[in-house]
């Protein structure tokens, strides 16, 4: 198995592990922050949510708690000036994003920013994933590391993972939002995901890996290259798990394996 490949499957495994069940926005978080890091080490991970009205920022940690009220408060202070707010808040579609994107690492160490709270928290480099931006929002999850850059490799392969981790996040929200309606109406909640008909559990583990690269984004193509199989083998693949999710086409698969 080659490294890419190698990688892409690894990739895969962890959209799996941080979508698997439609989780709460919660739970998608701390699977986020706890999975992430091992595709791209990271020495901090967080989800950040920040308010861009008030310039104040949540987040959810791995390690948790990593950061204390001191310390996110020193951030606050310079959140306006932060190289990655300003980049994804001027470039709303802009991807992963470094701060050695933005600025040289020494003009960096010599900010406010870096000597008030990255000093202080004993880090040096950070990137970011976005997943969401208008002009009072900015989610991303936040990478942190001490003393080794974010590499191109490694920004590459988050960047594979933006769109169908964006997909899940905004999900996420939406089921929480359609649950707590459901439950203010006083009608009946919904069934335990254990408990619902699962369409998927019909599908090999092949024809799941398939779909799981369908939602991604990924051609026929580009496909049998991850998978080591033929174009004509995936859209074999492809034709039988249409007939079994009863769908007919590769759009309607695909939601049919984000909604799961």
């Amino acid at each position: 198995m080659s490294e890419t490949e190698s990688a892409l499957r690894a990739a895969f495994a962890c959209l799996q592990a941080i979508g698997e069940g439609c989780p709460s926005p919660g739970e998608f978080a701390r699977r986020g922050v706890r999975h992430l890091p091992t595709l791209v080490p990271s020495e901090v991970t967080t989800l950040s949510l920040c308010d861009l009205a008030t310039g104040r920022r949540r987040v959810v940690s791995d390690p948790p708690h990593a950061l204390s009220r001191d310390e996110q408060a020193a951030f606050d202070r310079h959140f306006r000036d932060h190289p990655l707010v300003r980049f994804h808040t001027t470039h709303p579609g802009g991807g992963v994003h470094r701060i050695s994107d933005s600025m040289t690492t020494d003009a960096f160490r010599a900010t406010p920013l870096y000597a008030d709270y990255y000093a202080r928290v004993g880090l040096d480099h950070a990137l970011a994933l976005p997943l969401y931006v208008d002009e009072r929002l900015l989610v991303s999850f936040v990478f942190n590391r001490k003393g080794r850059d974010f590499s191109d490799r490694e920004r590459e392969l988050l960047e594979l993972l933006r769109a169908p981790l964006a997909t899940l996040y905004r999900q996420s929200y939406a089921l929480a939002q359609a649950r707590a309606a459901l439950a203010a109406s006083g009608g009946p909640a919904a069934p335990p995901a254990s408990d619902r008909e699962d369409p998927l559990a019909a599908l090999t583990d092949r024809e799941r890996e398939v779909l799981g690269w369908v939602s991604a984004g990924k051609s026929n193509a580009q496909i049998a290259e991850i998978v080591g199989a033929s174009p004509r083998t995936v859209a074999k693949h492809l034709e039988r798990t249409y007939e079994k999710l009863g769908v007919e086409s590769r759009t309607a698969a695909a939601m049919r394996a984000v909604r799961r």
